[in-house]
């Protein structure tokens, strides 16, 4: 019986490690779209965005019925449930990916100069906190977990330094740039949105490894009671 719910663990580590390689996928067609100013590609990406939409019903009914079939020990179901939770943010990370590439394949930016270098960072950033936290799932990770949860300060203060770079392009350019420096101020957002939904992930697994996360209460100690059942003052 255990070594049956180990392989079906394994089937549901396979699962959302292509779910995850699929959200990676949109991100990378969408930055390549972006610099390379292929908009043939940014279509691509949002098409794709229908298949992580199916793999997240598929893995939740997966899980749903492990829960249901296997009927798991604490550790397991904690291991169970995070998944549940992690999908939730791999979905939204394929659509954040799908919407920079809806604003590349709408509009012909043109990313040069000083706006360059830290928008490649910041795509970089994101795409490997995805990458690691999904790694941190499956390999019951704490301390690569820990990393992806620390590395949200680092895509928190690129999004700052964009928008400031953007506020002086405007500043100088005024109308002629407005739509696009919009456009780009929108795509820095969704980087900084899927790095937060990579923190979350990194959270869940902080959760199925330790039974702790910070928006979860612990569970309430059971009260004592004597042997007739009458509660024990402490």
């Amino acid at each position: 019986m255990r070594r049956n719910f180990d392989r079906q663990l394994g089937e549901l580590n396979v699962a959302l490690i292509r779910m995850g390689a699929a959200c990676e996928a949109i991100i990378n067609k969408a930055i390549r779209a972006l610099f390379n100013h292929d908009l043939s590609l940014a279509r691509d990406a949002v098409r794709d965005d229908k298949e992580i939409d199916r793999m997240e019903r598929e893995i939740e009914n997966f899980c749903l019925q492990l829960i249901l079939q296997q009927q798991p020990v604490a550790g397991d179901l904690r291991i169970i449930s995070s998944a549940l939770k992690m999908i939730t943010d791999l979905e939204r990370i394929g659509d954040q990916g799908a919407d920079i590439a809806e604003i590349i394949s709408m509009d012909n930016l043109d990313l040069t100069g000083d706006l360059r270098p830290p928008v490649v960072q910041m795509a970089e950033a994101t795409c490997r906190m995805v990458t690691q936290s999904i790694d941190a799932y499956v390999r019951r990770d704490l301390q690569l977990a820990e990393h992806v949860i620390a590395s949200d300060d680092i895509v928190d203060d690129l999004f700052v330094r964009i928008r400031s770079l953007l506020i002086e392009t405007i500043a100088k350019h005024r109308e002629e740039m407005a739509e696009k420096v919009i456009d780009l101020l929108m795509i820095a957002k969704y980087f900084e949105r899927i790095g937060d939904h990579a923190t979350n992930i990194a959270e869940w697994v902080v959760f199925a490894i330790t039974g702790h996360h910070k928006d979860v209460p612990p569970a309430p100690d059971h009260p004592k009671m004597n042997s007739a059942g009458s509660l024990i003052d402490d």
